[in-house]
Formats: structure tokens, sequence, C-alpha cells
């Protein structure tokens, strides 16, 4: 399990429609809410900054710098390990 926290970041369903296509590229995929994974994390402000690491078309590493109003962030969730499996549904085998 690796030491540096990851944050998964949901959004309100009212801030995905508001923010449209600008926003999809940065949503995380999957079976959740929508939301955001990144490495870094301030809500110091009026606005959250967040730093989300992914690959550009290249294959090439590319950090990028997403701030967006604190009132359209639902939850914080710190989330440790490789982060490729997120929570519970799915995960778990039922027992016999």
């Amino acid at each position: 399990m690796s030491d540096k926290p990851m944050y998964a970041v949901f959004l309100h369903p009212q801030a995905v429609e508001t923010l449209g296509e600008a926003i999809k590229p940065y949503l995380a995929p999957g079976d959740h809410a929508p939301h955001l994974v990144c490495s870094e994390l301030d809500t110091g402000g009026a606005l959250c900054e967040m730093l989300l690491v992914g690959r550009d078309a290249s294959g090439n590493a590319v950090e990028v710098e997403l701030m967006l109003p604190l009132a359209m962030i639902l939850l914080v969730v710190s989330v440790r390990g490789d982060g490729a499996q997120f929570g519970f549904r799915g995960h778990l085998t039922p027992a016999t």
C-alpha cells in the first residue's frame, strides 16, 4: 500500500451538469458517482485546488491543476493504495 494518499473528490450532480463537457475528461471512470482523483488537495480558500496526475494522448505523464468552487464539492475521501479499486461494491466475494 502506498504511503502517499490520493483523494477522491465527489461532485454534486448539479456541478457536473453545470461544468458540462469541460469537466468530463477529468472525471474518473467507473460505477461510482462523478468524482475526480487527485494527488494534492487544498481547500483553504473559496476555490478547492486539486493536482490531477494523468497521461496525455502520447502517453506522457502530465499534471493538471484544477480549481473548483467549494460549493461544487459533495465529499472528499482519502484513498490509500493504488486506487485502482475504490469502494466496496463488486470487490468483496460473497460467502458461500
